[in-house]
Order: structure tokens, then sequence, then C-alpha cells
């Protein structure tokens, strides 16, 4: 007890000296980047701090100390989890779909049928439960990575769709009009004027579809899977009441989950650096 009353006690003046921070020197770029970093080690120093002065057991939550010590013995196991699930089914699937979702989305955009009867369509598929879905594409595709990133691409597809769709009409109507009086084709407006301005849209698309695409991978892994993959590891370890090594291919997903989608934000930042949106975070 006395080191759960402990940990809370140092977690309430890590926020405190957190929100000092904040109050004070939050414009610099070192502190904001210290800011997050020590919220997070305070709060695992509170979880620790909590479950092993309660003394829970580590069946219901174990202590990140454990969890760490289960990750590094389990390397090889989390890394091949990784490159089945996130490197073959979750990225494999975003690739498709997204790509799938641009290329649709300049044909919808040339076809006021598409746009009309396409777009409804869309938006009932992607509301379908993913516990629906997976299913019938692991008895279509196999048991293999093919079925995880067929999955991925149902999830990613139409959000992509949608917001390239969007991005399409973005551009003003003096814009295009001044363009047609140069006698631009229609490739080329959209080269030069239709397509830079979808960037915005496009991108806001592709960081929403990087944890949809983890997600589905991982969940579609629990309705069939080889020996390997991070669904599979999950549920298995589950059932073996080994919640250290569960917590540990969960890390593995957050930190794979944010890599992903920090790369999209920055790829964003170099591609759309004349957006309003990026010169107001600088």
């Amino acid at each position: 007890m006395i080191l759960a009353v402990g940990a809370i006690l140092f977690w309430l003046a890590a926020w405190a000296f957190n929100s000092w921070l904040a109050a004070h020197h939050g414009r610099a770029r070192a502190v904001r980047a210290f800011i997050p970093t020590l919220f997070g080690v305070t709060l695992l120093i509170l979880w620790e701090g909590l479950v092993r002065g309660l003394e829970v057991s580590p069946v219901i939550l174990p202590p990140p100390s454990l969890i760490a010590v289960r990750f590094v013995q389990s390397v090889p196991v989390l890394w091949g989890d990784f490159v089945q699930t996130i490197l073959k089914g979750a990225l494999g699937g975003y690739l498709i779909g997204c790509g799938a979702g641009v290329a649709l989305a300049i044909l919808i955009d040339r076809s006021p049928f598409l746009q009309r009867g396409l777009l409804p369509v869309g938006n009932f598929v992607a509301a379908l439960p993913i516990v629906g879905i997976a299913p019938i594409l692991v008895m279509w595709f196999g048991f293999d990575w093919q079925s995880k990133a067929a999955v991925v691409v149902v999830m990613v597809f139409f959000p992509v769709l949608v917001n390239m769709v969007a991005g399409l009409q973005a551009s003003d109507r003096l814009q295009r009009d001044l363009m047609a009086t140069y006698s631009a084709s229609y490739w080329q407006t959209l080269a030069k004027l239709r397509l830079p301005a979808a960037m915005p849209f496009l991108f806001n698309g592709l960081k929403i579809a990087t944890t949809l695409a983890l997600i589905g991978a991982i969940v579609a892994e629990f309705f069939g899977s080889p020996t390997r993959g991070m669904g599979f590891r999950i549920s298995t370890a589950v059932g073996q009441l080994d919640m250290p090594l569960v917590w540990a291919e969960i890390t593995v997903a957050a930190l794979a989950g944010s890599a992903f989608y920090g790369l999209m934000a920055l790829i964003e930042k170099g591609v759309t650096f004349w957006h309003p949106s990026q010169r107001a975070r600088a």
C-alpha cells in the first residue's frame, strides 16, 4: 500500500511539473518533446506502483517491469509476429487499399454516375462490422497473410476514397476556370491544380487508414491464422494466461501504429508544406 501511495504522489508531482512546463515554456521545441515523454514515464511508474502496492495478480494486470522482461525474452517470437501481421498483412493491404481508393476516386471524379451510385454503396460497406467480414475473407483467401491483407483493403479503401473524392472537389471554381482559359486538359488540370489541392484531404484519409490497417490485420487473425501473427499470439497467450506476452504484443502493435502514423504525418508535412495548417504548426 505504501508503494501505491508513493506512486500516486509521484504522479501528482510530475503532473504539476508538466503543467508548469506547458504554461511557461510550452513553445520551446525541446519542451514540447519532453512533456509527453515525462507524462508517459510517470504513467508507467504509477502503473508499476499501483500493481505492486495493491498486489494485483499478473493474470489480471502485469506490471510494466514484468512486461519488459517478457518482451526481451520473446524478441524472436515478437519479430516473427510483426513480420507476419504488420509487414505482410497490414502494410500489403494498406498499399493496395489506398492505391485502389485513389485510383477509383479519380474515376468517380470523371463520372457523375459513379459519384451518385458508388459512394452510397461505399458508405454502406464501410459500416459493415469487421467481425462479420473477416471470417468470410479468411474462407475466401486462406489462413495466411493474404486474407488479412484483404480485410485491411476493405477497411482502408473507403476512408481514402471518400477523402480523395472530397479533395478533388476542393479546388476553387475560379482556379479551374483559369486553367480552362489556358486550354489545359483534364489531366493537366488534375496534375497541376486538383491533385495538389487534394493532398491535405488525402493525407487525412491515409492517417486514419494507418490505425484501421493494424486493427484489421490483428482482428482478422482471430478468425484463422498460421502458427504466427500478433492476433494468433494474443489469442493463444490469453488461453495460456500468459498476460505479459499479451501486453508485449500490444506494445509492439502500439509502437508500430505510432511509427506508421508518424511517418504519414512526416510525409504530409513535406508534401503539403504550403498548406495553412502546416504553417500554423510550424
